[in-house]
């Protein structure tokens, strides 16, 4: 007999809760609270209609690509935001295990021993990570469809393409870093 949470899933799948409402909803939220926090429409206070039909439309026109690509969408963002928090949690328990060993002014520490390249490399891994999670993830497909683009390269020149450029990121932050410090 099937889990009633199953059936519900399931179900809401049938629906396009997955595919459809829930994209938009998640575009909405994101596109209105980067025109509210831009300003580009003038104070948020004054311009929340004009913040609404932008954010709203943006996610229309998020929510109708998958339709008009023939793209599913729901299995790749599912393993994305998996793997995300997967990833979110590796690092918050890093962060408590570091807590426990290592001194109390440690943020001060860090501060002191990278200046302002510690955040470029913060940064850049974290860019590093997402493109990773955007690859694994399967998302790749929903920026390149299959047939055009990227993926209609080989998989050998997709990954040396990919090792390339994380050797091109390694050395600007490793040249980057050190003359920010003065060695």
């Amino acid at each position: 007999m099937p889990n009633p949470f199953e059936v519900v899933i399931l179900r809401l799948s049938e629906l396009g809760f997955f595919s459809f409402v829930l994209p938009f909803m998640l575009v909405s939220a994101v596109m209105y609270g980067l025109l509210r926090k831009s300003r580009i429409f003038g104070p948020p206070e004054k311009n929340v209609v004009i913040n609404s039909v932008v954010a709203l439309s943006a996610a229309f026109l998020v929510t109708a690509s998958p339709v008009l690509l023939g793209i599913r969408i729901e299995g790749a963002l599912s393993a994305f935001f998996l793997q995300a928090m997967v990833a979110g949690l590796i690092a918050i328990v890093t962060l408590m295990i570091v807590g426990f060993v290592f001194p109390p002014d440690l943020p001060k520490l860090i501060n002191e021993k990278f200046k302002t390249g510690f955040f470029s490399v913060v940064l850049v891994a974290g860019g590093i990570l997402g493109i990773i999670l955007l690859v694994t993830s399967g998302l790749l497909a929903v920026f390149f469809p299959p047939g055009t683009g990227i993926s209609a390269l080989p998989e050998d020149a997709i990954s040396i393409g990919i090792v390339f450029v994380f050797l091109i990121i390694g050395i600007i932050i490793i040249f980057g870093v050190g003359s920010k410090r003065g060695d």
